[in-house]
């Protein structure tokens, strides 16, 4: 049971009821004797926890609030912030079990355990506010680790809530680093960076609060490490450029005032031992910008740049920028260059790589395990050996003396080879291949429809107790009605404590709204969503999966606003409503919803290789390759 001090916000009381916050105010007009706010504003009241459940809990629209929930209540409410309730309940957490934390957050410890507890109320936290953190995105995360490999000692001079730091790999490539070093400016971000890398145990941790580039003179910096993985702020152009003209660390030049991002370049390669190896996360610009060349042709000339890869766009905040990674290695004197006297670099472009890896079904697959793929193959051939085979707009490694021109451009687009010419082969496999997918379509055409009868009695149907209790109207019942109810399980991405990974017959919903829910195949499964998905779990006794996906595409999207003084806006998942009908008139649905998503997907697979088709018989008679009639 809450304390009396605990106060929550309607969104907060739509999330514990497991509904849209529309229906919060609706109650507030409509029960006089619903609780009255207790503090925030007149557009942001709070209301005391205590007595939203007990109002609830009468109402039968609440058992038990959740743990996480009640936890997390206390952790937004807690009048010193959200980052210092959260701060103290890491250093309660680190202490548990052995002096257990009273309490929810008690609960939630010995639910998810320790790190698992506070990975939830840490990422609760980044996904309300995510701007201030500058998170890394767990899959690029993880990529960055996978590419700068093993270590014993790694650091990140700009770690935010330590993502970084957390994805790196151990000497043996799975256990975690001995040494965990990290310099965040934020000192609360630095506080729960510390906290999340010690509950994770078996490493030692030194998270510091200040500036890395300005901070040169600090008595606790850190040296000769093996790894640095960094996402450096993008853009800055205030970075200590005059005060720190003459700093050692500017071996390969001096940045301009608007090239921070090689600033903390430098600054990654002078905290490494001698043949360790850098990762950051880099704007496309710093590759190609002028101002940055004399930098990136003294990288190259000594052999300190290694990689640039180009990720696609959405792998890293900005979100509409196309991040690249740069890999670099401190120039050891007494190792010989992999691929003999001849250096070069290693240039990937898998920003496009995705649009060739489908399914049988012709579906893609998931963008993350081909760009895994590509990346660390090119990547670990190029490091072993020196050099790549190469693939036509791909990957390739150009020898540095090619690179070496006036604007030393190192953008993976302009350093590939175009792709191969297209042949007549090439053609006629294409054309058969758009024969069958027409063929598929013409097989999977829905048959006529006829009308359906008068809405009316058939609409009811057995769900859960407390599922659908406004009425049997046709979008009789909500999708946090059917979660509160037993009859769904309603999950959100991206959440580190819990991950939402698919299983065959699980819906899955776009955060943006559900005009592409599907539900997911047998050979899609295991699919660890992001933070853009929600996952629904449907109870087969219950709901069938292709009902409430159809049902989903077709349905209004709620939405509630991101902010005051924001004009966006974003869907409210647990307001989407269904029909209540009994199960055996949604699987009749079902079997006809699936039919038109096969059919669905056959004509968005024949349209794709037609465009290929068009596409490459043009590129084709310009080249020559093939002949006009």
């Amino acid at each position: 049971m809450p304390d009396d001090t605990t106060e929550v916000t309607a969104t907060g009381i739509a999330r514990i009821a497991g509904v849209g916050r529309a229906t919060v105010g609706d109650w507030r007009r409509r029960h006089p004797n619903f609780p009255k706010p207790v503090g925030g504003t007149d557009t942001g009241p709070t209301f005391s926890l205590a007595e939203v459940e007990e109002w609830l809990r009468a109402r039968g629209k609440l058992a038990r609030v959740p743990p996480r929930e009640e936890a997390w209540q206390r952790i937004e409410s807690d009048p010193d912030g959200v980052r210092a309730a959260l701060v103290r309940a890491g250093e309660a957490l680190l202490r548990h079990p052995e002096n257990p934390v009273p309490g929810p957050l008690g609960e939630l410890a010995d639910e998810l355990g320790p790190f698992g507890a506070y990975s939830f109320l840490l990422g609760r936290h980044l996904d309300t506010h995510p701007r201030p953190s500058r998170a890394t995105p767990p899959e690029t995360a993880a990529l960055m680790a996978a590419v700068a490999g093993p270590a014993a000692r790694v650091l990140d001079p700009a770690c935010g809530t330590g993502g970084l730091l957390a994805a790196a790999e151990g000497p043996d490539g799975r256990a975690r680093p001995r040494e965990a070093h990290g310099w965040e400016r934020d000192p609360a971000l630095a506080r729960l960076a510390a906290l999340g890398l010690a509950l994770r145990g078996n490493v030692a941790v030194h998270v510091r609060a200040g500036n890395a580039l300005r901070d040169v003179d600090a008595a606790h910096d850190v040296t000769g490490v093996d790894v640095v993985l960094c996402h450096p702020p993008f853009g800055e152009r205030d970075w200590g450029r005059d005060e720190l003209a003459y700093d050692p660390r500017w071996e390969y030049g001096l940045p301009a005032r608007t090239e921070s991002e090689l600033a903390w370049v430098q600054h990654a390669l002078s905290r490494l031992r001698p043949g360790g190896t850098a990762v950051l996360l880099m704007p496309p610009a710093a590759a190609s910008r002028r101002t940055g060349r004399r930098v990136r042709a003294a990288l190259l000339r000594r052999g300190a740049l290694r990689a640039v890869i180009a990720l696609p766009a959405g792998a890293a905040s900005p979100h509409g920028l196309s991040p690249h990674l740069w890999v670099l290695r401190r120039p050891d004197g007494g190792r010989p260059t992999p691929g003999g006297p001849e250096p070069r670099l290693l240039v990937v472009d898998a920003s496009t790589r995705h649009q060739a890896d489908r399914t049988a079904d012709g579906r893609r697959k998931p963008l993350r395990d081909e760009l895994r793929r590509t990346v660390l193959d090119a990547w670990r051939t190029f490091d072993r050996d020196g050099t790549v085979p190469g693939e036509p707009g791909v990957s390739a490694a150009p020898a540095v003396v090619d690179l070496l021109d006036e604007d030393v451009d190192l953008a993976p687009a302009r350093c590939l080879p175009p792709a191969g010419r297209v042949d007549a082969e090439a053609l006629t496999r294409t054309r058969a291949d758009l024969d069958r997918a027409l063929r598929r379509a013409l097989h999977l055409v829905p048959v006529p429809v006829t009308p359906a009868p008068p809405q009316g009695a058939s609409l009811q149907g057995p769900l859960p107790d407390g599922a659908g209790q406004g009425g049997a109207r046709r979008a009789g019942v909500t999708v946090g009605e059917l979660a509160r109810g037993g009859a769904l399980r309603l999950c959100p991405g991206g959440n580190g404590a819990e991950p939402a990974v698919t299983r065959p017959g699980d819906v899955v919903l776009p955060a943006l709204g559900p005009g592409a829910a599907h539900v997911v195949e047998p050979d899609a499964a295991g699919e660890t969503l992001d933070r853009r998905h929600w996952l629904l779990r449907p109870d087969p006794e219950v709901l069938d999966p292709w009902f409430v996906a159809g049902f989903l595409r077709g349905a209004a999207i709620p939405r509630r606003t991101a902010g005051r003084a924001s004009t966006t806006s974003r869907p409210d998942v647990r307001r989407l409503r269904l029909p209540r009908l009994p199960l055996e008139e949604q699987r009749r649905h079902g079997r006809r919803f699936r039919e038109l998503a096969a059919f669905e997907t056959a004509l968005r697979r024949a349209a794709e290789l037609g465009e290929e088709l068009v596409r490459d018989t043009r590129d084709a008679i310009v080249d020559g390759t093939v002949d006009p009639d």
